[in-house]
């Protein structure tokens, strides 16, 4: 969808004209009350659940947890993915004309914030005719986000989930996105953000930033179970147990593990939009404005709220969760917490641990019950854009 009206970003910049990718899956009521928006995190986009008829190998990123009968059920809820500026899957980003030269944005595309996509999607719920959501939801950035929505609108959401996330980056996370932007800074085919004209791509840079995520994103006992020491052989190899190649090549299974994603990645993301969705993650710190008490910084909130952490989730550990809760405790707020023994890691909230979606499917049932309650679920109005289940249906 085409925005023509400037949007001012937390930084001062503008843009003064840009297009948001979304998908919608299920049927919006006819009060248009049963919403649900969900927000994606660094490496995904619009397309939450099912697949494209034409590419039937691309799942949505969130398929376990949104569809007909899944704990976010599309037979109830209708759904909403955006793919957020500064992205490189439709809307406007770096990889974008740039009004002014005709030529991509490149390194000239403004930084964004959390809190600069959601002043964007309250744009496109505007758009919608949706004026309050039944829930926002999201993991790990997107959970940044619902949070944030429930302090800019407080009055446009009625729920939040948050899983897998934090009030703010721990220093170590701040550290693991630089050295990740480093690495695609100092590719010699970064050419300062302007690699597009060269005809290049910095995939080694994308490689090893990529390589860097997947480190964090796994638990310890996962990579033990996965890989483990074991070495790396072709099939027609006969070697040893033990016979190591005394080379610096693939080794190890866990090194063609990690050079596999790295290089899946650099073939799809672009590298400019992986420098500014991390510094967005980053700067997002909701407290920062009330001398770090989280508790005042949420004390416009009026949602209810599910926050979710995994055990084995170091990069956005259980603490961070609970400075969250009690936040949100501080200042009245109903919450539900549920702290899930996963072995996971942090893409814990990716997967279909099944204690993990029946928290989420009983949280959502009482959404629906509250729904009813309120006689919103009246009969249903064509919703805008709505696409098919189960094969997803891009909206520009």
């Amino acid at each position: 969808m085409r925005f023509d009206e400037p949007l001012t970003l937390r930084s001062g910049a503008t843009i003064a004209g840009y297009e948001l990718v979304y998908e919608t899956y299920g049927t919006l009521n006819a009060a248009r009350t049963n919403a649900v928006l969900v927000c994606h995190a660094l490496n995904a986009g619009h397309h939450v659940a099912g697949y494209y008829a034409e590419r039937p190998d691309e799942i949505g990123w969130w398929d376990s947890m949104v569809g007909p009968g899944k704990p976010v059920d599309t037979d109830r809820f209708f759904v909403l993915g955006v793919n957020n500026l500064g992205s490189c899957f439709g809307s406007t980003g770096p990889m974008s004309p740039n009004p002014a030269t005709g030529k991509p944005y490149g390194p000239d595309f403004p930084v964004v914030t959390v809190e600069d996509w959601v002043h964007a999607q309250a744009r496109l719920a505007d758009a919608l005719g949706i004026e309050r959501f039944a829930v926002v939801m999201g993991g790990s950035l997107g959970g940044m986000q619902a949070l944030a929505w429930t302090y800019l609108y407080p009055e446009r959401i009625a729920h939040c989930l948050a899983a897998a996330t934090a009030p703010k980056l721990s220093a170590q996370n701040i550290a693991f996105n630089e050295v990740a932007r480093r690495a695609i800074i100092t590719d010699p085919d970064f050419h300062g953000g302007s690699f597009y004209e060269h005809g290049v791509v910095p995939a080694r840079g994308l490689q090893v930033a990529r390589m860097i995520g997947h480190i964090t994103y796994l638990s310890d006992d996962v990579m033990a179970e996965k890989f483990g020491r074991a070495l790396r052989r072709r099939v027609d190899e006969v070697v040893l147990r033990d016979d190591y190649r005394f080379t610096f090549d693939v080794e190890f299974e866990i090194e063609s593990y990690l050079r596999y994603q790295g290089e899946k990645f650099s073939k799809y993301f672009d590298a400019n939009t992986y420098l500014l969705i991390t510094r967005a993650l980053d700067y997002f710190d909701p407290a920062l404005a009330f001398d770090g008490d989280l508790a005042r910084a949420l004390a416009s909130a009026q949602a209810d709220f599910l926050i979710v952490s995994f055990t084995t989730d170091w990069r956005f550990a259980p603490e961070r969760s609970r400075e969250i809760v009690e936040a949100l405790l501080a200042n009245g707020r109903r919450v539900t917490y549920a702290e899930v023994d996963a072995p996971h890691g942090h893409d814990a909230f990716l997967l279909e641990d099944p204690q993990y979606l029946a928290v989420v499917r009983s949280w959502f049932e009482r959404v629906a019950a509250r729904v009813r309650a309120a006689g919103e679920d009246a009969a249903p109005v064509p919703a805008p854009a709505a696409g098919a289940q189960p094969v997803a249906e891009a909206q520009p």
